[in-house]
């Protein structure tokens, strides 16, 4: 978005901004219909969403994860697929495999059958719970939406969505991420247990029976439409710069580092943070009705883009420390 526009080119922007403010209302009203309470946790999902990235979301049974995602799936009108991740799930059985076929002539040959990751939207459920070989099969998929198997490279559809989630404390029978797996989740959102009132919400609507399905409100080419405009959204240098500090403050031998960083943190965050937060932090500004980057956009996102990067120490695990804790305490740092 450049700052001079001629009439026509306004004309179209606003057109496209209102547009985008009509899908997005249209958007979260779906996904409440169906996924009652915590707000916020529907908010990141949606800036993930539109800033291209993916997400892992934690959280105890029971709160609603699976019903989240399918609802956002449904919202969207786009493919869905869910696989749940267990011990002796295999590569194959995500990215496909190759079949051998005969034909009536006697023919043999090798057709490609494609995996349950052809898919607009995958919910990988409880995936710390597949082997470290399993949970790598996404790593391509992930960073460059797409497949490479036996020599041949399958492009994935477009838009491609990951939500993973993690049960924070059944660790029996898990596997944790690695560094850089979780480096490839744009968003680490952490899905609380209800409040009162939102249990009462949720009880009081669930008491008659399931909730209502989910009609779609948006389709393939509304989501690519929002991202492009999301990309456009202008971040001025000087707030650019401040976030450059705040990747840099989150490695503890930066001279930016505060001292909690400095005491309790192993890695801090790769550029690839850095990229999520001005990604996400785009994505908040428009879907809250502004045309520029605001320090108040980096500070609503900075916890989700970066909580899942920071490795703590020896010293910080066995204290216990709040790695969100720790983000404040950088960002307090440089903004």
């Amino acid at each position: 978005m450049s700052e001079t526009h001629a009439p026509a080119d306004l004309a179209a922007l606003e057109a496209d901004l209102e547009r985008f403010a009509r899908d997005l209302e249209r958007l979260r009203a779906a996904i409440g219909a169906a996924f009652l309470g915590h707000p916020d946790v529907v908010d990141q999902l949606v800036w993930a969403l539109l800033a291209g990235g993916h997400v892992l979301l934690e959280g105890v049974p029971g709160l609603g994860k699976t019903t989240l995602v399918k609802a956002l799936a449904a919202a969207l009108g786009m493919d869905f697929a869910r696989v749940q991740f267990t011990p002796d799930l295999m590569p194959g059985d995500i990215l496909g495999l190759l079949v051998l076929e005969e034909d009536e002539g006697g023919r043999k040959s090798f057709r490609f059958q494609r995996g349950p990751v052809f898919t607009h939207v995958l919910l990988a459920d409880e995936i710390n719970r597949a082997t470290p070989r399993t949970q790598s099969a996404l790593l391509e998929a992930m960073q460059e939406e797409q497949v490479t198997l036996h020599g041949s490279t399958h492009r994935l559809p477009d838009p491609f969505l990951v939500v993973a989630t993690e049960n924070p404390i059944e660790m029996e029978g898990t596997w944790p991420l690695p560094e850089a797996q979780l480096d490839r989740f744009l968003f680490k959102v952490l899905l609380a247990s209800p409040s009162e009132d939102e249990l009462v919400e949720v009880l009081s609507a669930t008491a008659a029976g399931p909730a209502a399905q989910v009609e779609p409100v948006l389709d393939a080419d509304a989501v690519r439409r929002m991202r492009a405009l999301t990309r456009e959204v202008p971040a001025s240098s000087d707030l650019v710069r401040r976030i450059a500090r705040l990747v840099r403050a989150t490695h503890p031998d930066a001279r930016e580092a505060p001292e909690g960083v400095r005491s309790h943190v192993r890695y801090g965050a790769s550029p690839r943070g850095g990229q999520a937060v001005l990604w996400s932090a785009k994505a908040r500004a428009l879907c809250s009705g502004r045309l520029h980057v605001a320090p108040d956009d980096v500070a609503a996102v900075c916890r989700p883009a970066l909580r899942h990067r920071l490795i703590l120490s020896y010293e910080g695990e066995a204290a216990g420390v709040d790695v969100d804790a720790l983000v404040d305490e950088a960002l307090a740092a440089v903004l």
